[in-house]
């Protein structure tokens, strides 16, 4: 398995992106292979400051960067020997099996629909948050930022994409699947969450539980699969860094909360691509990435890409 960082991507890059790299060696299996897209002289200079070989990853040379604060579509096309663009060029052409950045998030959507493509018969592809329940197992919820107002339709098929993650990402064999809603009646909610109630209730292939109310979110009787827009899933999940925040400022320590911080998290997968990409916080540091890699290992040994394709 090959597995690309963009080691120029994010507020720290490249010094957090290189130690989180070496942090993530020990989590690789024989024959796994991380490549390091990025600057080569900034590269070897902090391996040779960490006293870490560099043999022991493959660097791949680039000369321009996306900046945090660039302009998505100009940048990726203007800036062709960039970290991101070359990375998804490399996805594109085989020579990657998983792609992961905490670089601009505008320039890595516009990679994913312009260089990898959807997949056909995806509407639009969604961003996946993997969460904790207070018994520590997982649970997902999509779409967490990339579509703030969603068709039926649309959620109807992250309703198809969250059931096909949790099968092969958590491995269960008939995940729950539930819709976000302001009540678990099937009568509450929008036009857009009541027919997409319907057509989630309808489809036969799906265990659809119904409507799930976010008091009820991070307990054990959590669905495996919660679907919701991108403005909904966007606000849980700051919520719950939020909740973090605040947790650590009191001093408090609590091991289900310390999940709920993002450097735990690490990075969340795009799905509905021809591709695996991951992408982290643009605040990351050493730890972050590290788990942003553990994440992209992780969706690329489930073949996820390919298995949607399969699917859908």
């Amino acid at each position: 398995m090959r597995i690309g960082i963009d080691v120029m991507g994010g507020d720290f890059a490249p010094d957090a992106i290189i130690e989180g790299a070496v942090d993530a060696l020990p989590s690789l299996q024989s024959g796994d292979t991380l490549v390091l897209i990025g600057d080569r002289g900034a590269i070897c200079g902090k391996l040779a400051e960490m006293n870490i070989e560099p043999s022991l990853f493959e660097i791949v040379n680039t000369t321009q960067v996306i900046e945090m604060g660039d302009h998505p579509a100009k940048s990726f096309s203007q800036k062709r020997d960039s970290s991101i663009a070359v990375g998804y060029g490399m996805l594109k052409s085989n020579l990657l099996d998983g792609f992961c950045s905490a670089g601009n998030t505008g320039a890595m959507l516009v990679g994913a629909s312009y260089t990898v493509n959807v997949v056909p018969g995806i509407f639009r592809p969604a961003l996946v948050a993997v969460l904790p329940r207070i018994d520590f197992s997982k649970f997902v919820i999509l779409d967490v930022g990339l579509n703030p107002d969603c068709k039926p339709d649309v959620l109807f098929q992250y309703g198809l994409l969250g059931n096909i993650f949790a099968k092969n990402v958590f491995e269960k064999e008939n995940p729950t699947v539930g819709l976000l809603n302001i009540g678990e009646e099937e009568s509450k909610g929008t036009s857009a969450i009541k027919m997409a109630y319907e057509l989630l209730k309808g489809y036969p292939d799906l265990n659809f539980i119904g409507n799930v109310e976010a008091n009820t979110l991070f307990q054990e009787a959590t669905p495996d699969v919660v679907v919701c827009d991108g403005f909904a899933g966007n606000v849980l999940l700051k919520l719950g860094e939020s909740f973090h925040h605040i947790y650590s400022r009191k001093g408090l320590k609590d091991d289900f909360f310390d999940q709920l911080n993002f450097e735990k998290i690490g990075g969340m997968p795009i799905i509905g691509i021809n591709a695996n990409v991951v992408i982290g916080h643009g605040i990351s540091k050493r730890e972050a990435i590290k788990n942003m890699i553990i994440s992209t290992k992780e969706v690329t040994s489930a073949d996820l890409a390919q298995k949607i394709k399969e699917a859908i």
